[in-house]
């Protein structure tokens, strides 16, 4: 500006040196002033609008650094188009997932960035401009190795000031990180439905357990009526035979051969003594049974004691087997002697289990064998049940202990046995496994101490 009033300035001093000495009088001196103020103003304008348009371009480029590093930080891919859908700018994180840089991109077709299958979907968003936004529209990206990856993608139109439509936006989030998320809360939702379940199932069980004990109580009295007057029945018996031959001593041939064959009295000196032994072994057996509700029931809870482990196998074995419609061969290798400490009614109760799912697995079968097998080192015993059913099925493995999982038909199974098992052998400071054998079929593997502790 100053060199413009400079060369003004100069332009009047050469006319008055060419045309000579200016005549002026009071109008052209005064006109000369006003034209002198005026270029003053207009310089003062000039350098006012100078001043002004360098501090807008200063803002200017300090909001396009920040757009450019808010840009730049985001995780989510950004790419700008015209209304013909070439490309006009976009961030890093596309760069770095497709390996170009920004340059190489300029005008060239977005949709050249998907893969074959997201074409179909990435031409939706042409055709869309100026309509609604599109959200989470599932796109695949071409990455610098070759593969791809799947997106999220939102796709909106962009328009000037004036309202007029330029192009579209569009924004996408790698899918994976919404998947592990969703990952992880499907996770937390699954641990709470399981803990649900299991209070659920701890307070069904402890009613259950009140219930049996209940029960055991009170078949406990008419039992020991049972006992004692079978015993005293067994005295009488003795006593009545030996009264019956001493009169026969007394009576003709004749009439005690009549008498006897009268009233069946053979007959009944033949039934008594086994009729009473079985009743005695009957009423034994429902002892044991009551004693063994009342272990299982919880309410007692039993102390550890010593037992011989073969017997508790061959006891839990011949209940079921005698039970089952169909028995199956039954193969021993146990030791002759292994004494456990432990908690015989637990023990008893998983066996039963164990074998009774054996039975299951195999019906239909035409043989049906059982492998119960025992070993033991210094400090535990292992109790191997292995049959040679159809095995278990690889997504099923993880579940076999879950509560309430059953394979069985409706009616048929309650999904407890093996969670009740799997429960008493960590109870004893033991555990329950499961695995499908080379030999075909499944074993089931009881590990427990030899000695198992008071509180455990």
């Amino acid at each position: 500006m100053a060199e413009t009033k400079s060369r003004l300035k100069n332009s009047l001093i050469d006319k008055v040196v060419m045309d000579g000495p200016l005549q002026l009088n009071e109008t052209t001196e005064n006109a000369w002033i006003d034209v002198i103020q005026k270029m003053d103003k207009v310089y003062a304008d000039l350098v006012h609008y100078q001043v002004e348009l360098e501090q807008k371009n200063a803002e200017l480029e300090e909001a396009q650094q920040f757009i450019r590093s808010v840009l730049e930080s985001m995780r989510e891919v950004l790419i700008v188009c015209d209304n013909s859908g070439r490309i006009l700018q976009v961030n890093q994180a596309l760069e770095d997932l497709t390996g170009k840089l920004e340059s190489e991109l300029l005008h060239r077709p977005f949709n050249e960035l998907f893969g074959l299958e997201s074409q179909p979907l990435v031409e939706q968003f042409s055709e869309k401009l100026g309509n609604d936004a599109i959200v989470d529209c599932e796109v695949n990206l071409l990455t610098q190795e070759g593969s791809s990856m799947p997106l999220a993608m939102n796709c909106s139109s962009r328009y000037d000031v004036k309202g007029k439509l330029l192009g579209m936006v569009l924004i996408g989030r790698p899918v994976g990180e919404l998947r592990r998320a969703y990952e992880a809360l499907n996770k937390a939702h699954i641990d709470l439905k399981q803990t649900q379940e299991h209070l659920v199932h701890s307070e069904k069980m402890a009613s259950l357990g009140r219930l049996v004990a209940g029960v055991a109580h009170e078949l406990n009295n008419p039992i020991s009526v049972v006992f004692g007057n079978m015993h005293a029945l067994k005295r009488y018996g003795v006593g009545i035979n030996d009264y019956i031959t001493d009169v026969g001593k007394h009576l003709e041939t004749d009439l005690h051969q009549e008498l006897r064959e009268k009233y069946r009295i053979d007959k009944i000196e033949s039934d008594m003594g086994p009729l009473i032994a079985g009743t005695m072994e009957g009423a034994e057996r429902i002892s044991n049974i009551v004693l063994d509700l009342r272990r299982y029931s919880g309410i007692q809870k039993e102390q550890p004691e010593p037992f011989e482990l073969k017997h508790v196998v061959m006891t839990a074995t011949e209940w079921v087997i005698k039970a089952s419609r169909e028995k199956p061969e039954v193969h021993y290798d146990l030791p002759e002697s292994c004494v456990v400490r432990g908690r015989q009614g637990q023990v008893h109760q998983i066996l039963i289990n164990l074998i009774q799912n054996a039975i299951d697995v195999m019906e239909g079968q035409k043989k049906k064998q059982i492998t119960i097998s025992c070993n033991r080192n210094d400090k535990d015993v292992w109790i191997r049940v292995h049959d040679n059913g159809p095995g278990i099925a690889e997504d099923e493995m993880n579940k076999l202990f879950d509560p309430f999982y059953t394979t069985k038909e409706v009616g048929k199974g309650t999904g407890l046995g093996l969670y009740i098992s799997y429960g008493l052998a960590r109870d004893m400071g033991g555990d329950l496994s499961a695995e499908n054998s080379a030999e075909g079929g499944a074993a089931f593997t009881l590990t427990m101490p030899l000695r198992v502790a008071a509180d455990g």
